[in-house]
């Protein structure tokens, strides 16, 4: 079934209401800190010092995640019970957190009503992250960033240390004051098939304190240019290529120059750029070399697990290409023209043969710059 539109018209694009939509959020308002901001040493700076944002970027993706985060944590909160996103804030950060699993002991400080239908066997302080499937073997392999470590241990110090904030609709919360934390748990949902990970490590005071420091290194920053960037920069990482605050954090430099070029300021910054070139390339020679060997050790191995890794294999199968004189003979019985097609690499051969120059024309195209380094 067809529904015609007007003439002339074209039917709204539902990604612009998205946008609109996620502007006017509260998050997207906020000015404080929030836990979230903390990815960047430099972000967090130019945040706390006030700047405005440089760069709109598409955020399609992160709307993406935001809809799906939403209709999970609401489908936790109405059968399990959880608390899901209770606001936080002390006097380093603001923020709410995804899910807050109350132990026995606790939730029988609350009104029946509050109360989970399970309690937790330990107060658990869960956050949930969405991963493309493009990230997903690293994040099964490798767990949570240090970044999005950083931000959980902060939301958890926060609750450690002053407990839920004092505001309508969760007052009953913030009677109950600092709470026991017991353990932290990422969930990670891919959002392309929605395949679920669970991480969990012990709730850490320490790193809940290390975290807390480093917010605080970024408050003592009187200039947050003089912060360091935690990425490589746009191309990199992608999380340089979608910042707020990609233009101010990387200065201009000449069209199609990588903006790294602009690290480099003297002889002594391209001697260490030298040195880490042959440093990488001695790093991936070796690597190759590992993979190589263990690849042929492997060869008759049978698929299964083995520790921590799955074993499988693809191809084996018998490789097949085009008969050019089959279909040179189909083409001859359907009566069909056989194509008559220009033969450049046969040209070539002849043309040097017969000892005549190849003619060559500009293609408007550059050719890739291939940087050799070799010893002094």
């Amino acid at each position: 079934m067809s529904v015609a539109t007007l003439p002339g018209t074209a039917a709204p694009s539902l990604w612009d209401a998205a946008h609109d939509v996620d502007a006017r959020r509260p998050r997207s308002l906020q000015t404080q800190l929030g836990a979230s901001d903390t990815v960047c040493g430099r972000r967090a700076a130019y945040i706390l010092h006030g700047i405005a944002p440089t760069d709109e970027s598409d955020k399609r993706a992160a709307i993406l995640g935001t809809y799906i985060h939403q209709g999970l944590l609401e489908s936790a909160r109405t059968e399990y019970g959880w608390l899901v996103e209770r606001s936080i804030q002390d006097s380093r950060i603001r923020g709410h957190i995804d899910v807050v699993q109350l132990d026995a002991a606790t939730a029988a400080q609350l009104p029946s009503r509050h109360r989970p239908a399970v309690a937790a066997d330990v107060l658990t302080v869960e956050d949930v992250k969405t991963k493309s499937t493009y990230l997903w073997d690293h994040v099964r392999r490798y767990g949570a960033t240090a970044a999005e470590l950083r931000q959980v241990f902060l939301y958890a110090g926060a609750l450690a240390g002053v407990g839920f904030e004092d505001v309508p609709g969760q007052r009953y919360l913030a009677r109950l004051g600092p709470l026991d934390i017991g353990r932290i748990r990422f969930r990670f949902i891919n959002r392309d098939n929605g395949a679920e990970h669970v991480q969990e490590v012990d709730f850490d005071p320490q790193r809940a304190a290390e975290a807390g420091w480093w917010v605080e290194r970024v408050r003592e920053t009187s200039d947050p240019q003089q912060m360091p960037r935690d990425f490589n920069g746009p191309g990199l990482d992608a999380i340089c290529d979608y910042c707020p605050f990609r233009s101010l954090c990387w200065p201009d430099v000449e069209p199609g120059a990588p903006v790294q070029t602009a690290l480099i300021h003297n002889d002594a910054d391209r001697e260490q750029a030298l040195i880490d070139y042959v440093k990488g390339h001695e790093l991936t020679t070796e690597g190759d070399r590992i993979k190589k060997l263990a690849r042929k050790k492997l060869d008759r191995s049978p698929e299964g697990i083995y520790g921590p890794n799955r074993l499988s294999w693809r191809g084996g199968n018998d490789a097949e290409e085009d008969d050019l004189e089959a279909m040179v003979d189909l083409h001859e019985i359907a009566g069909l023209p056989v194509p008559m097609v220009p033969d450049p690499n046969g040209m070539i051969k002849n043309l040097t043969a017969a000892g005549l120059p190849v003619p060559r024309r500009k293609t408007g195209r550059k050719t890739s710059r291939v940087i050799n380094v070799g010893p002094a």
